[in-house]
């Protein structure tokens, strides 16, 4: 076209919508999404879809269509696409990984969040819903134990909340000229590596954040844990001590606070002594457990959570928020600005409010607070407790059941995850034969994926040496006894049957009254 072609005295915006027409779109997609509440539990979690499937039912090769279609269709086609073809983490049986079940009032805020399109990272362009994000940010300080006073903002999860806590210790710990010179000097132009120590069971977050900030991955010193998982103080302290004798320089301890395998959680109170002594800044990566605080039978050691420098927990896992929200927590604000803060001379913002941007890496933010915001204020922490602590109670009855049952092997109980695994019982006292013990795991890796296939239950896995288990985890508000007996069925009866078609004849069978077979 050419530019005399453009109209823009009548200017018409194919995106735009008449109040009617969005009105009648938007109250079929709530109605649609209210059968979906109304439906969860009878629904199969997954239709066991291969990745053909899902792409032929999108005709994912197509080009961009020249000309597009009413909102109406389009809505309807996203709509069914999606309900035939995901996984479905609000299910009252889905044990896999860590997703809390979708809030309902969560998913209200993010259409309330995405009509107003506040930018997040100024408080001149978003002054009520920066308030509601300090809000918030300041009542998950008072469910977790956080000191008050305490500073802290939003963001996507647990990688971006923990790297935040990482770039304040850095910029805390790393000397004034770091900013300047970069990590590889200290003030006076000189210095060894610097160091952070970390258990072996801490997540990824940790390699991308020294990998990212240029440190490089062997900065992390890996420590250890006991035979519960938890980190062994007296080898972090030897090689903090051996460390400073070589001339590099320790600047951080992360502890974990309900780890993502099992739900350990590390000896907090411990582990701030020794930063104390040798002046280390103390994160905790809680972006699972540490919401677990908030529960009375939750272990004691989470009580302590507000000792540490920083803590990340995500809300998108124990808060039970609609993905995306981590959240970043710092004892003293003024540690964010120090990493974060530039204050270029177009940001004329004053002085007196939070502007986010100088608090995290981003410019530009959603208002990913306000569904967070919204379920706090909806419920209230006395709520948030209870629920909290069914989880971990759950996750202890299914332990018990595990461990009652004639063919299950309960291993361990922390917080709101169980791992266990199927054993025939002909073969339980053989379990020491590493024959035995190498299709154990793969028996009980297939029951894994064939009861993800499907879609009656779903379970992640966890490691134990070689010993392949299934974890069980939950974060969800809809999951009830009845589930937790189901899945104990599930497993025996999946494992039975797999048994039945995989054992390998060089392991045979031996009938339960312990004769072999002719």
């Amino acid at each position: 076209m050419n530019p005399s072609d453009y109209d823009l005295d009548h200017r018409e915006a194919p995106l735009d919508m008449d109040a009617a027409t969005f009105a009648e779109v938007g109250h079929q997609l709530v109605d649609d999404i209210a059968g979906l509440l109304a439906s969860t539990r009878e629904r199969p979690l997954s239709q066991g879809r291969s990745t053909q499937d899902v792409r032929q039912a999108l005709n994912a090769a197509r080009p961009l269509p020249a000309a597009g279609q009413d909102a109406a269709t389009t809505l309807r086609e996203a709509t069914d696409l999606l309900l035939e073809n995901s996984i479905f983490n609000g299910h009252p049986r889905f044990f896999g990984y860590i997703t809390g079940s979708p809030a309902p009032i969560g998913m209200l805020g993010d259409l309330l969040a995405a009509a107003i399109n506040p930018n997040m990272g100024a408080w001149a362009l978003s002054p009520m819903a920066s308030e509601m994000e300090a809000q918030a940010v300041r009542w998950i300080a008072e469910l977790t134990g956080y000191p008050e006073g305490a500073g802290g903002l939003l963001v996507s999860g647990g990688n971006v909340a923990n790297m935040v806590a990482f770039w304040a210790a850095r910029a805390a710990k790393a000397g004034p000229d770091m900013r300047e010179a970069g990590v590889a000097r200290d003030a006076s132009g000189q210095g060894g590596q610097m160091r952070l120590y970390a258990g072996t069971g801490t997540h990824t977050w940790i390699q991308k954040a020294t990998d990212l900030s240029g440190l490089g991955t062997d900065a992390v010193r890996w420590i250890d844990v006991d035979d519960q998982g938890r980190l062994d103080l007296v080898q972090l302290r030897e090689r903090i001590e051996e460390d400073r004798t070589s001339g590099d320089r320790p600047f951080m301890v992360v502890g974990t606070g309900g780890s993502v395998s099992t739900g350990v959680v590390d000896p907090l109170s411990e582990l701030r002594v020794i930063c104390d002594d040798y002046d280390l800044w103390f994160h905790v990566d809680g972006a699972y457990g540490a919401f677990g605080a908030a529960a009375p039978n939750a272990p004691d050691e989470l009580q302590h959570l507000g000792l540490a420098d920083s803590v990340a927990l995500d809300p998108h896992k124990w808060l039970y928020t609609p993905l995306e929200a981590g959240c970043a927590l710092v004892r003293d604000p003024n540690a964010l600005l120090g990493a974060f803060s530039y204050r270029p001379e177009y940001y004329n913002f004053g002085e007196e409010v939070t502007n986010y941007f100088e608090h995290g890496i981003q410019n530009s933010r959603g208002f990913r607070a306000l569904k967070v915001w919204l379920q706090l204020r909806h419920v209230g922490r006395d709520a948030y407790a209870r629920m909290i602590a069914e989880d971990i109670e759950l996750a202890r009855r299914f332990f018990g059941i595990a461990d009652a049952h004639d063919e299950l092997e309960a291993f361990t109980h922390g917080l709101s995850i169980t791992t266990y695994r199927f054993v025939p019982m002909d073969l339980q006292a053989r379990v020491h034969e590493d024959i035995v013990d190498r299709y154990l795991s793969d028996l009980n890796r297939s029951i894994q994926a064939t009861m993800e296939g499907e879609g009656r239950a779903f379970v992640s896995n966890a490691m134990f040496g070689d010993r392949y288990t299934l974890r069980m985890c939950i974060t969800n508000f809809r999951t009830g006894q009845a589930d937790i007996e189901e899945l104990a069925d599930i497993t025996v009866e999946l494992g039975e049957r797999l048994d039945t078609s995989m054992r390998p004849e060089e392991i045979g069978r031996i009938p339960l009254s312990g004769v072999a077979p002719g």
